[in-house]
């Protein structure tokens, strides 16, 4: 055990504490889930291998504290038979976070868990230039603060003004939060501006006779957040994404434009900062426009 490879370990979720021979050890938790099967057996290795302590990480993660240098695989192993997997570290796709989405939240327009799951098992733990993370709110309400992530998803509802049904009363209007609707009640019109819409859906909530409607329902994505020493608010890229395999396609262009232009050491915003935010959307246009099989669709 003296010549281990502390970065190898770090990777896999192993990292050294200030204290010489203890280490922490990060968990694969995705989306903030966990069963109560797995929380049983997390208690029971820190019990049994550490001081009792469980850490709970900012990003919904959860790390074991004080586990010895001598009992790590026997911890990993423990964990494994408990339907516990050891997380990542380092230069890696980070934990996928999510909010509880639609099944749970009034506000959700999306089902977060179930996408971070999706998402989670494309990307989890592969590869990068430098750590990144992907975090998913299901509303605009944005309780995942998607643009501090070098991937954001945030849940999004385009409006539909159905003329036939309206009766002009404003209230569209009056709760849009950015003031994105025109409501004439003169010319009996209502023009959206949807260059300044957040996709909040209020105005489809609010409308007393279902005029406002909506036109489809989906994800909005940001790229090049991060917090850290040198915080960043990530952009918005592209459309309104209405299938999960359009999403997943912008994700792993996302991946692959990092792998391709990304130095070690800088996060996704510097590269896109570096290389041109523009490059990266006409990249992101290519990549969503190939079939399959990667011809021309």
């Amino acid at each position: 055990m003296e010549d281990l490879d502390y970065q190898e370990l770090k990777k896999g979720g192993m990292m050294r504490q200030s204290e010489k021979g203890r280490f922490s050890v990060r968990l694969h938790v995705t989306g903030g889930n966990l069963t109560s099967r797995a929380m049983g057996t997390i208690v029971h290795v820190a019990e049994r291998f550490g001081n009792g302590g469980i850490h709970l990480t900012a990003r919904q993660g959860i790390e074991i504290p004080n586990i010895s240098q001598e009992d790590l695989w026997k911890v990993k192993n423990e964990l494994s038979s408990g339907g516990v997997s050891v997380g990542v570290c380092g230069p890696t796709i980070r934990t996928i976070t999510a909010c509880q989405g639609c099944r749970i939240c009034p506000y959700g327009l999306l089902d977060s868990p179930r996408l971070a799951g999706v998402i989670d098992q494309h990307f989890y733990g592969k590869p990068v230039p430098h750590k990144f993370k992907i975090g998913i709110s299901g509303c605009a309400n944005n309780c995942i603060k998607a643009e501090e992530n070098d991937v954001g998803i945030k849940g999004a509802v385009e409006p539909l003004w159905d003329e036939e049904f309206c009766a002009h009363c404003g209230i569209c209007q009056s709760v849009c939060p950015v003031k994105a609707i025109d409501a004439d009640q003169e010319k009996k019109k209502v023009k959206i501006r949807f260059f300044q819409c957040i996709y909040c859906g209020d105005c489809i909530q609010s409308c007393p006779t279902n005029s406002m409607k909506e036109a489809q329902r989906g994800f909005l994505l940001y790229a090049g957040g991060k917090f850290g020493r040198f915080p960043s608010i990530g952009k918005r890229i592209g459309k309104l994404f209405s299938h999960d395999s359009d999403l997943i396609k912008a994700v792993g262009a996302s991946v692959e434009f990092f792998r391709l232009n990304g130095k070690p050491k800088e996060r996704f915003g510097g590269a896109l900062e570096r290389v041109g935010f523009d490059k990266f959307e006409e990249f992101l246009r290519e990549k969503l426009e190939e079939a399959p099989d990667g011809k021309a669709a």
